[in-house]
This record gives C-alpha cells, sequence and structure tokens, in this order.
C-alpha cells in the first residue's frame, strides 16, 4: 500500500466564532481551518481517500495529526481486512482519533469500492433520498452579521445557532427577524458553567416555542450529578457533544442528556461512528451526526450513515468557499447522494481533475485551532 498526505486550509466564508473562542468584548474566531487529506492506493491501484479536521479541543491539531501519519507503516494496512489494519493504527498510541479517523474513512472508501458498493450498502446501512435533512450553522456575531447570514441561509429549513456570548439574547431576535417560523437548534458549546445558570438559559430558549434541542449547555467535566439535575428539570431536550467521544461515554450520557452528536473525528472514523451511534440507540437516546469545519470527504463520509440518525448537522462543507472535492449535496437542506460523481466507495471525487495524478506531500505550518461545527 502507498500512503500519500496533505495539509490544506479551508477558507470560512464568514469569520466563524464559537462559545470556547470567545475573546474579551465578544471577537474571536478564525477564517481558516487546517485539515488533512489522506490518500492510500493498493497494488492494484483501488484507491481510498480521507480527511482528518482536528479539533484543538480534544487533540493537539494538525502538527499531531500529521506526527502520527508520518509513523505509519503503510504495508501494515489493507483494503481487504480492515480489523487488522485498525488494530495497528491503534497500537501507535492512544488518542490521535482524527489521524486514525482519516485512515479509517480511506481504508473503508477502498474496501467499499474493492466491493463494488457505496459504504453505506458495504456496512448495510444503505441510504434513502430525500429523507435526511442538516441544519445549516450560524456563528456567534453580532445581530447585524446574524441578519445577513440567515437571509444567506434562506434555502436551509433548519437553522443551527451558537449561543454562549453576551448577545444571545439580541442574537436570536435578530435571527427571528429574518426567519420568525424556522425550527432552531441551539449549540452552547459548554458556555454555561452551572446547572443554574444552564436551567435559565434553558427556560429563556424554550419560550421561543420552535428550539428543537440544546447542544452541551454544560461544560463535559461538570459532575454527572449535575448534568442528571439538568436533564430532570429542563424545557428542552439536552444533548451530549463534548460529553461524547465514542461509544464508551454513552452509559453516562444516557443518564445526563436526551440525545448524543457523534462525529467523526471524535470516535476515530467511521467505524467508532457506526458503534457510538448504534450504542445510543439501544441506549434509547436520540442520535445526531455532526461535523467540524470539513471539506466534501468528511461530511460525505458522515451522510453514508444518516440511517441511523434522528438529525444531521453536517454543514462544514457550506460554511467554507474552497472545497476541493465534490461529494453529497445538500440543495435545500437536503443530503443526496443523486449527483455524486461517482457511484461506489465513498462517492467522492477532487474537483481538480489532474489531482489523482500528482503527488500528494505534506508540509510543516504552524498550528491553527480547528473548532466545532
Amino acid at each position: 500500500m502507498q500512503m500519500k498526505f496533505q495539509e490544506f486550509d479551508l477558507k470560512l466564508t464568514h469569520r466563524w466564532t464559537i462559545a470556547s473562542s470567545l475573546g474579551p468584548g465578544g471577537a474571536g474566531g478564525t477564517e481558516i481551518f487546517k485539515v488533512v487529506f489522506v490518500e492510500l492506493r493498493d497494488k492494484n491501484g483501488v484507491l481510498g481517500i480521507g480527511e482528518a479536521a482536528p479539533s484543538t479541543r480534544y487533540e493537539r491539531g494538525i502538527e499531531s495529526v500529521l506526527s502520527f501519519l508520518r509513523q505509519v507503516d503503510a504495508d501494515r494496512l489493507s483494503f481487504d481486512d480492515l480489523s487488522p489494519s485498525m488494530e495497528y493504527l491503534d497500537g501507535l498510541g492512544s488518542g490521535h482519533f482524527a489521524a486514525k479517523g482519516a485512515l479509517n474513512i480511506a481504508l473503508l472508501d477502498g474496501a467499499a469500492r474493492l466491493s463494488n458498493k457505496p459504504v453505506c450498502d458495504y456496512l448495510g446501512l444503505g441510504f434513502t433520498e430525500r429523507k435526511h435533512v442538516t441544519s445549516f450553522s450560524i456563528g456567534i456575531d453580532h445581530p447585524d452579521s446574524i441578519r445577513r447570514k440567515v437571509a444567506e441561509a434562506e434555502s436551509y429549513p433548519v437553522l443551527k445557532l451558537k449561543v454562549g456570548s453576551p448577545q444571545d439574547r439580541q442574537n436570536l431576535a435578530a435571527l427571528r427577524e429574518i426567519a420568525p417560523q424556522k425550527p432552531i437548534r441551539v449549540d452552547a458549546n459548554e458556555a454555561w458553567k452551572t446547572k443554574e445558570e444552564a436551567l435559565g438559559q434553558l427556560e429563556w430558549l424554550a419560550g421561543d416555542g420552535a428550539i428543537q434541542f440544546a447542544e452541551q449547555p454544560m461544560p463535559a467535566t461538570s459532575a454527572p450529578r449535575d448534568l442528571a439535575w439538568l436533564k430532570e428539570r429542563t424545557p428542552l431536550p439536552i444533548m451530549a457533544d463534548e460529553s461524547c467521544l465514542s461509544a464508551n461515554d454513552i452509559e453516562l450520557c444516557a443518564d445526563c442528556y436526551h440525545a448524543v452528536n457523534v462525529k467523526l473525528m471524535k470516535t476515530g472514523g467511521i467505524s467508532g461512528a457506526v458503534e457510538a451511534l448504534k450504542a445510543a440507540r439501544t441506549s434509547g437516546m436520540k442520535t445526531m451526526i455532526g461535523c467540524m469545519i470539513e471539506s466534501s470527504v468528511l461530511i460525505t463520509a458522515a451522510a453514508h450513515l444518516a440511517e441511523l440518525t434522528d438529525y444531521l448537522d453536517i454543514d462544514g462543507n457550506l460554511l467554507i468557499s474552497n472545497d476541493p472535492f465534490l461529494g453529497a449535496t445538500a440543495e435545500g437542506g437536503i443530503i443526496s447522494f443523486a449527483k455524486t460523481p461517482e457511484p461506489i466507495g465513498l462517492r467522492v471525487q477532487s474537483r481538480d481533475p489532474l489531482a489523482d495524478r500528482r503527488s500528494i506531500h505534506h508540509s510543516e505550518t504552524a498550528t491553527i485551532q480547528v473548532e466545532n461545527c
């Protein structure tokens, strides 16, 4: 097996800010996210593509991904038998979820191609067209910018508003000026530090009447008894994000939340995400596939798991201006494979027709923070 990897800057259409990146006076965020694309090619020329979009909330970022990939002996990887390949990668060190996730996705892409199936069918999940709708995220900003962003997102039927700033109430009011009736999801990204503060904010949000749920209202490090206290009293369903990294967290999350947000970059790829989603459903929780700021490689990989979810929040590629790949589409918020350029495997293709004939290499750069979407 040959392995190549390349660092790439995803450029945000709008500056992206969430609660954890707010600075003094409400400033903060970023305009660029760094990802790493990975390519595996076997001796017969079968290609598998993956992507790492590391969040510094969970690990060290791009340098950590590059360091891990440099350790990998590609001859230990195979499209024919994925379990030994993943066992080998796990043996290279704990953590490194983003790097392992990129390789897991590339391995499944290649394996599905060998089986002449799309990944969703290779996994036995299938995919129903015109069923799955993603939300569109509106980052923390000033009310005027919120109005502009919501107007630009007119074609998307469900919005997600980032909260946790001093202007939350003004921002929600600004959103409602432009989209008075759309369903909304809110994401606090651990912003409210006590159970009492979180309950007060959730009671205020419930007054809107059309908010579906709230993600991660309190820090993941909060005492489980405080999270359980909040679950018992909240007027809105609450969803774990930072509290749920893998299937190992589902049992505790079931006591503290109504739902979980599963992301491929937390679970170490598609295989771990399937395990977490199935465990959550077994526990009686609602499920959602989420994302970081990502290209169509990761977003399309997540779309293959849609049949295991109640909600989708896979809009990371919709928030950038330079997606280098084509994959699943989201016209009007509806996730679809109908227009994908590839019928099998991950079903993604480079926008550059020469890309598959160029060397993909790594380069040395400084780490830039990558945040949750």
